[in-house]
């Protein structure tokens, strides 16, 4: 069983994009930061069982563990500064220096863009091998929807949220 949550119904990025910022960064907390804290204990549990587990078998994880450590450190210094920092200010109205926040919470998603493709070389894919145990199987699968919910985070704040607060260079008469 999954450790994340089914969209709430009608929640495709076009009914995402209609929605008013107090309830879109509402959305963002309870579907992905909250998510995301419970999925990532459940990965390093998984892939810790499964590295010692298998430890010299053929195409057995090595080093996914220490992966998933750092994402989830990352990433929770992220969600913090965006839970402390920048969405009040987004509730507040924005500010003309939160430019500054939303560069920064830009960069550190193409950072995890890289983790996230180093997650998929390291899971070949998210594809287990044929005689994989039920735990290799379930972590794979897992760190997939992880991979999957994540990246959908990041593109909803990155394509829908931050351009709200983005000040668009004037067009050309």
């Amino acid at each position: 069983m999954s450790v994340s949550p089914a969209l709430i119904p009608g929640s495709s990025a076009d009914s995402l994009r209609d929605l008013e910022t107090p309830r879109l960064i509402e959305h963002i907390l309870d579907r992905y930061h909250q998510t995301h804290r419970r999925q990532l204990p459940v990965l390093i549990a998984l892939a810790e069982r499964v590295e010692r587990t298998h430890a010299g078998q053929e195409g057995a994880p090595s080093g996914l563990v220490e992966l998933l450590m750092i994402i989830a450190e990352d990433l929770e210094t992220h969600q913090q500064k965006e839970e402390e920092v920048l969405f009040p200010m987004m509730l507040a109205g924005g500010t003309p220096m939160i430019g500054f926040p939303i560069s920064r919470m830009m960069m550190e998603h193409a950072d995890v863009e890289n983790q996230l493709e180093s997650l998929r070389r390291l899971t070949d894919g998210f594809t287990p091998p044929a005689a994989a145990c039920g735990s290799w199987r379930r972590l794979y699968e897992e760190a997939l929807v992880f991979h999957t919910d994540l990246s959908d985070h990041m593109r909803l704040e990155n394509e829908i949220l931050f351009p709200r607060f983005l000040v668009s260079p004037p067009s050309a008469p």
